[in-house]
């Protein structure tokens, strides 16, 4: 589709020999005149050129007069100052660590024979669990030693992701995406928190390199690379199959419609991903217990609205600069896949969409949708966590789209409006605690004695507070199961909460405390335990050898809130 000049009425286009200079555009991709952008697979390891005739003259410039040297050395400073302080925030975090990052530093804790074991119970792969094991035994286990694996990882991921973007479209698109990941309020939360999110996310920008490398040179090394980052994806997060199975079916898209030199290369990268799915075999045994009983016991099954959940989460969730993120995001998404730059004012949109975008684009839908329709059948959650997968690949597209403004004051704008409201957005995480459980353990341990009982309703709230608490001090267990607070074992988890009797637990708790206090950690809503822990607590308050104590109640300031109630034996 070409422009036609509104004066003349004859096309805006001309031809290269309409001489004066030619100049790299920012769009990554060539210019409309001159046939569409190479697929991902062909893009050059440079900044592409179109074949666009500039005359001379800064003001005829298609991006605008440049900026004067002082303005660009403040623009650079500014920019260095950003990712400094990206890089700070992802090790700048106060909270204390919540349900699902105490139990991953207590699993990772033991012996490195017994972890296999132990994620048989809890339903997730073994890479990050490994890594982390090690990582301790270096570092310790403090709140900032377990988390730093994590920040460490999301420091990695910054780089890579500029090669990434470099190969998509060039250095705009290569800055653009670097400055999204780094100031994502996603990306900083997850880089805080010592899971394998971070991990997945390096995992996947990796495996988008590899990938692309193996399509224009099928080399043993190349294919070594996607064969590794597959089985790594693997053995990190059960979502990755879903990428996995994205990744496989485009390629085999290709196989079938490309040229024979460039099948012989599809052929070769889907060979390598193959091979690094079978590095995953041996775990195939644990992974199939996981999924007939564990599951995602906490939350009800996933729906497709929970794709717009992801993309929410990746801008910040519902703040007001999370909000302003998002439209931002969804608008540059529409342009990395549709748009075309004409002219410093002039977007077309390609309903076709942009070749360069369609690759990633297919890759970001089908494994959401997989994931989805997966879960659904499954009924296991969706959260949108989850989407790590996606993640780089998404804000790669957006940073695509942000290159179709050709003019460099708009493209300034837009970088300075997104990093500032990532920014503001992220801040929140080096304050806002995540579990109320710091709460809980010093309210405990400044009321109780050695003997006393502290138990836990359900068990999930355990191993955040058991963490906090003087070890040895106490008797724990936890409802349903009545096991230590430091796992959760999700196996049959339904059938174990049903299977339980909260006024039995209460009579147990009442036995095995005598003459000292009781404490009950417990929180309402958990998916499946309806008012089971507000049980236990009536029971044993209608015991009359006890005087109770509210002493904290939930905040839903704390994403992991938490009640509190002392029971202390009345003098006989």
């Amino acid at each position: 589709m070409r422009r036609m000049d509104a004066a003349s009425g004859t096309s805006a286009a001309t031809t290269p020999a309409a001489t004066g200079r030619t100049v790299t555009l920012p769009d990554g991709g060539v210019s409309p005149a001159h046939g569409p952008a190479p697929d991902l697979s062909e893009a050059p390891p440079g900044r592409p050129t179109t074949g666009v005739p500039v005359p001379d003259g800064g003001a005829d410039d298609p991006e605008g007069r440049p900026f004067p040297p002082w303005l660009r050395i403040v623009l650079a400073a500014l920019f260095g100052l950003v990712l400094a302080f990206a890089v700070v925030l992802r090790f700048w975090t106060r909270s204390d660590l919540w349900l699902d990052e105490a139990l991953t530093v207590n699993i990772s804790a033991q012996p490195v024979a017994r972890i296999p074991d132990l994620l048989r119970r809890d339903g997730a792969p073994p890479l990050f669990y490994l890594l982390l094991h090690f990582w301790m035994g270096i570092f310790g286990q403090s709140d900032l030693a377990v988390r730093s694996l994590s920040g460490v990882i999301g420091v990695i991921t910054l780089p890579v992701t500029w090669i990434a973007g470099r190969r998509l479209g060039g250095r705009t698109v290569a800055w653009a995406a670097v400055a999204f990941v780094a100031t994502s309020p996603f990306a900083v939360y997850y880089d805080t928190e010592t899971r394998m999110y971070a991990l997945v996310a390096l995992l996947t920008v990796l495996g988008y390199l590899a990938l692309e490398r193996a399509l224009r040179r099928p080399r043993p090394g190349n294919l070594v690379a996607v064969a590794a980052v597959t089985g790594g994806l693997l053995y990190s997060h059960y979502w990755s199959l879903y990428l996995v199975a994205a990744v496989g079916l485009w390629l085999i898209w290709r196989w079938v419609h490309d040229t024979d030199v460039a099948r012989r290369h599809d052929r070769a990268a889907f060979g390598a991903m193959v091979v690094g799915g079978l590095t995953f075999v041996p775990w195939l045994p644990i992974f199939l217990f996981q999924s007939r009983h564990t599951g995602t016991p906490w939350a009800a099954p996933a729906n497709f609205s929970d794709m717009v959940s992801a993309f929410t989460t990746f801008a910040g969730g519902g703040t007001n600069q999370g909000r302003a993120l998002e439209i931002l995001y969804f608008a540059l998404l529409g342009l990395g896949l549709f748009g075309v730059a004409m002219d410093r004012r002039h977007i077309d949109l390609d309903l076709r969409t942009r070749p360069r975008s369609r690759p990633l684009a297919w890759a970001v839908v089908c494994t959401l949708a997989l994931a989805v329709a997966g879960g659904y059948v499954s009924k296991s959650a969706f959260s949108p966590r989850y989407a790590s997968v996606v993640f780089v690949l998404l804000m790669l597209l957006v940073a695509l789209g942000m290159s179709t403004f050709l003019d460099r004051r708009i493209r300034t704008v837009i970088l300075a409006v997104a990093v500032v409201a990532g920014l503001v957005g992220s801040i929140p995480n080096i304050t806002t605690n995540r579990t109320q459980a710091g709460q809980v353990s010093r309210s405990v341990a400044a009321r109780s004695q050695p003997g006393d009982v502290v138990a836990y309703c359900p068990d999930q709230l355990g191993p955040a507070v058991n963490r906090l608490l003087p070890g040895g001090r106490y008797r724990q267990l936890t409802f349903p199961r009545g096991t230590g607070p430091a796992f959760v074992d999700w196996v049959n988890y339904d059938q174990a909460i049903a299977a339980a009797s909260p006024e039995a637990f209460a009579i147990h708790l009442e036995a095995l405390a005598g003459t000292h206090r009781i404490f009950v950690v417990w929180a309402p809503g958990y998916q499946g335990f309806s008012t089971d822990c507000q049980q236990i607590i009536v029971t044993i308050q209608a015991n009359a050898h006890y005087a109770t104590d509210p002493l904290i109640a939930g905040s839903s300031a704390f994403y992991q809130p938490m009640w509190l109630y002392q029971f202390t034996p009345k003098p006989s």
